[in-house]
């Protein structure tokens, strides 16, 4: 099996964590700092492990990303140095091996308390200025390994998902019934005519966040910065607010025409607010593709224990292709 199928047992094994370890020690003699305690690793999954480090300068955090989100320091890098306001520029990067160090921050907006309605709107429009920004910076985000998945690529990759979880083995989660399958292929034209209406219509593709919430924002000398862009991608703009309407719907039930007529507010030059939302409907068709194909890449090694939690996301995502917008059963919506 390639060493990348083998994600979270390698980064569990005392050999990578020394590794790690060292080459951590190495970017902080670098920035004049020194750690000072022992490194924890908090977290793994198939996708990310995170280690923690004291230092004489404080806290600071170590992420290692799985093949298919190893762009991440990357694209974290590029963006800060677009949006140096937005997005706070890692301490360092190892940009072939998806490393990456940044300071720590405290405690998130989502994690210090219940974010309130205002608060979300703030984050959704920060959200929209930060695309509108960056929306002429296609050529610099995608060399730094940002995937591209813009309309125009999405009927290309709704093929290539269906042929991938129809050839996974009968007993993966995300396995494709071979009838169901070429029912997917036979309704591909759900997907072709939501990309004309997307194409024909004026907002652009930029960057997607791909985890917009506000657990995945830091509040520092009073201005929100993101991180966390794991998931990221640079596909149409609308898709960024599949999960602040996961939220809203399922989660915090802050009113969702709320947070949209604030997202709304930075493209109103270009299309007025009912117009906007009427997109929303073929841009969840993309979205639930490009959803599938960022879980796809990320259990890509997931071990037994890993399937049985997120195992099925790739083929829940790629069935919500063809589920309407808004969703019948708020519970199992975007």
């Amino acid at each position: 099996m390639p060493a990348h199928d083998l994600f979270s047992q390698t980064v569990a094994t005392e050999d990578w964590r020394q590794e790690a370890t060292h080459w951590i020690d190495e970017q902080l003699a670098a920035a004049g700092r020194r750690r000072t305690g022992d490194v924890v690793q908090r977290r793994i999954r198939p996708w990310s492990t995170q280690l923690v480090a004291p230092s004489d300068h404080g806290t600071v955090w170590f992420k290692a990303n799985c093949r298919s989100s190893a762009y991440e320091p990357a694209v974290h890098l590029a963006l800060s140095e677009l949006e140096p306001g937005e997005v706070e520029a890692p301490l360092a990067i190892d940009a072939d091996r998806g490393w990456m160090v940044t300071a720590d921050r405290g405690t998130t907006l989502g994690d210090s308390h219940d974010a309130t309605l205002v608060e979300w709107q703030e984050v959704v429009e920060l959200a929209a200025r930060v695309q509108r920004q960056v929306a002429d910076h296609g050529t610099a985000l995608l060399a730094a390994g940002l995937p591209d998945c813009s309309p125009a690529t999405v009927p290309a990759r709704y093929a290539w998902l269906v042929d991938q979880l129809a050839d996974l083995p009968a007993d993966h989660p995300s396995h494709l019934p071979s009838d169901e399958a070429a029912s997917l292929r036979e309704r591909s034209g759900v997907v072709d005519e939501a990309v004309r209406t997307l194409l024909a219509a004026p907002l652009p593709a930029s960057l997607q966040h791909g985890d917009l919430h506000p657990g995945n924002v830091f509040v520092v000398d009073g201005m929100m910065r993101f991180f966390d862009f794991g998931d990221a991608q640079w596909a149409h703009v609308l898709e960024v607010l599949a999960v602040p309407y996961g939220y809203s719907t399922r989660v915090t039930h802050h009113p969702w025409p709320a947070l949209l007529d604030a997202y709304a507010t930075v493209w109103e030059d270009l299309l007025d607010r009912a117009a906007l939302e009427a997109l929303m409907v073929p841009a969840m068709v993309t979205h639930a593709v490009n959803r599938s194909f960022t879980w796809l890449g990320a259990i890509e090694g997931a071990q037994p224990e890993e399937l049985a939690e997120w195992g099925d996301s790739a083929l829940y995502y790629l069935r919500l292709t063809h589920e309407p917008f808004p969703p019948e059963d708020p519970e199992n919506g975007p």
